[in-house]
């Protein structure tokens, strides 16, 4: 499915590899071939579209510039003056500022849950909830939301389900075959796997997609590049190969950091002894390679560990072949821990394509040498 579906060759000329149509403008003085404006539609993006959304089970994608204009797109679809959007609070920050910042200048209004239990969104639906946005398993924190009963408590009351479903790719997670409208992601991420592409798209029904390609997506111009989408194109042959070492890599290190004696807690859905392990088992197929942390020490312990580590570049993304180290434990005291439901000290690693052995070593040697 990723290696050739719309790749087209016999229309491209036996090309391998799909050009690139890096071009802004389609004239049609002798031929009506549907394109107009890669604003609007490019043959490039077209075929990255179609591998995500059949990868996804969905009719149809729209790529986007970035997660953010797929995320700000998807949610304003649905949302009008004065609505009402139910949102864990561990979600992805943006995500969180862009409703509660943003769209409040046009009298929208948030209540955050923790996402753990059908009775907390069912208490938030007020007469104007329009969206309840999800992000399963939650940034930082890879807490689970039950999506095939919060789909169904929300087509009771006619409100949209929006999730975030970058963490398991649509080779892990499938949200929109338990009811789920719509599905975006960072292309940033696992996507594109290589950190570089900055990328998101929506997947979802024909009506709903075409919408806001004229809507949303054209007239905010937040529109993926035909650059950007032949990189997309180049990653999605990769992907499955990908995400089996990044599962696997991950697995090793979320279970020797759960064993070590300078470890205090891991967050990771793919361990037994989370919390919601059956659940991710029942909704999930496969698991990623980020999760998080807390070290056993203060604030200048926890910093020397985290520069101290060879395999690990410091950086906020994730999802490349590079492993990468974050630390959004470190700046939260007790109240905004309490609010954004991420622990003091915690840390965040995204488990590269590197050995197992050699990331496991880095971090043993880090957290055994921190409070030296």
């Amino acid at each position: 499915m990723l290696a050739h579906l719309g790749d087209d060759y016999d229309r491209y000329l036996g090309a391998i590899v799909p050009p690139i149509f890096q071009n802004s403008l389609f004239t049609r003085k002798t031929v009506n071939h549907g394109y107009t404006y890669t604003r609007v539609a490019n043959p490039t993006t077209e075929i990255a579209e179609m591998k995500i959304a059949a990868l996804e089970g969905g009719e149809e994608a729209r790529c986007f510039s970035s997660g953010m204009a797929a995320i700000s797109a998807a949610l304003t679809y649905y949302l009008e003056k004065d609505s009402h959007v139910i949102c864990p609070r561990a979600a992805y920050v943006p995500a969180k500022a862009f409703l509660e910042t943003y769209m409040k200048k046009f009298g929208c209004e948030v209540t955050l849950v923790s996402g753990e239990s059908i009775e907390e969104f069912e208490q938030a639906i007020r007469p104007n909830t329009k969206v309840i946005y999800l992000e399963s398993p939650l940034s930082n924190i890879f807490s689970l939301q039950d999506l095939k009963a919060i789909s169904a408590l929300a087509k009771s009351h006619g409100i949209a389900t929006i999730i975030d479903n970058t963490w398991a790719t649509p080779l892990y997670q499938n949200p929109l075959q338990y009811g789920i409208d719509l599905v975006v992601h960072s292309a940033s991420k696992y996507l594109g796997g290589h950190s570089d592409i900055l990328g998101g798209v929506i997947i979802g029904s024909k009506q709903v997609l075409e919408s806001i390609t004229n809507n949303e997506r054209s007239l905010f111009g937040a529109v993926m590049d035909p650059h950007q989408s032949w990189l997309l194109i180049r990653s999605l042959r990769t992907l499955p190969v990908r995400m089996k070492q990044h599962q696997e890599n991950g697995l090793k290190v979320a279970a020797f950091l759960e064993e070590h004696s300078q470890v205090s807690a891991v967050y990771y859905p793919g361990l037994p002894s989370h919390p919601q392990y059956e659940l991710g088992c029942r909704q999930m197929s496969g698991y990623s390679g980020l999760l998080s942390f807390v070290p056993k020490g203060d604030k200048q312990q926890i910093m020397k560990m985290m520069k101290s580590l060879r395999y690990f570049e410091e950086g906020p993304s994730w999802g490349g072949f590079e492993s990468l180290i974050n630390s959004p434990g470190l700046w939260v005291n007790e109240e905004t821990s309490l609010l954004s439901g991420i622990p003091i000290g915690l840390m965040r690693i995204s488990v590269g394509l590197e050995s197992a052995v050699s990331i496991i070593d880095d971090l043993d040697r880090a957290l055994i040498e921190m409070t030296r």
